[in-house]
């Protein structure tokens, strides 16, 4: 798969197709590819988190740190396999999966109230002090969620 779109062929895209569990049609495949390039400015056939934050709207979002970590590298399959959680054809399985990973900080597999803590952080910003997080934290509610991976 190389810089243009005239380098996907049919084959790239139906094992790309494939690969994200059909959350794409062959046109919007092909569309993902063509931005998929403009990302990867120095066609090396992967995005890098800095290439991710040239996208404004990625830019401004409060949690664009953490998916930063899940984003950083991806080559096109990659690219599409984690845009396919974002796709209406995606099963809610996969949906909560990829919640998951975002909001598990700490990548146990579980999203605790200290992983929620630190979401509500990042998302609030400076408008929520340490002292408010650690009342909240000391406060004696507990929540933890984990979700089986088939």
């Amino acid at each position: 798969m190389g810089n243009t779109s005239s380098m996907l062929t049919q084959y790239d895209i139906e094992e790309v197709q494939q690969h994200c569990n059909n959350a794409f049609s062959q046109q919007e495949i092909v569309s993902l590819y063509e931005r998929f390039c403009q990302l990867d400015r120095n066609g090396g056939g992967f995005v890098s988190g800095e290439e991710f934050l040239s996208v404004p709207e990625f830019a401004v979002n409060p949690l664009s740190q953490r998916l930063l970590t899940m984003l950083d590298g991806l080559n096109f399959k990659e690219f599409v396999a984690f845009l396919s959680a974002f796709s209406p054809r995606a099963t809610v399985q996969q949906k909560i999966e990829f919640i998951v990973k975002v909001y598990d900080s700490d990548g146990n597999g579980k999203v605790t109230f200290n992983d929620m803590l630190d979401v509500l952080h990042d998302l609030t910003g400076q408008f929520i002090s340490e002292h408010q997080r650690e009342i909240l934290g000391s406060s004696g509610l507990k929540m933890e969620v984990e979700v089986p991976v088939d």
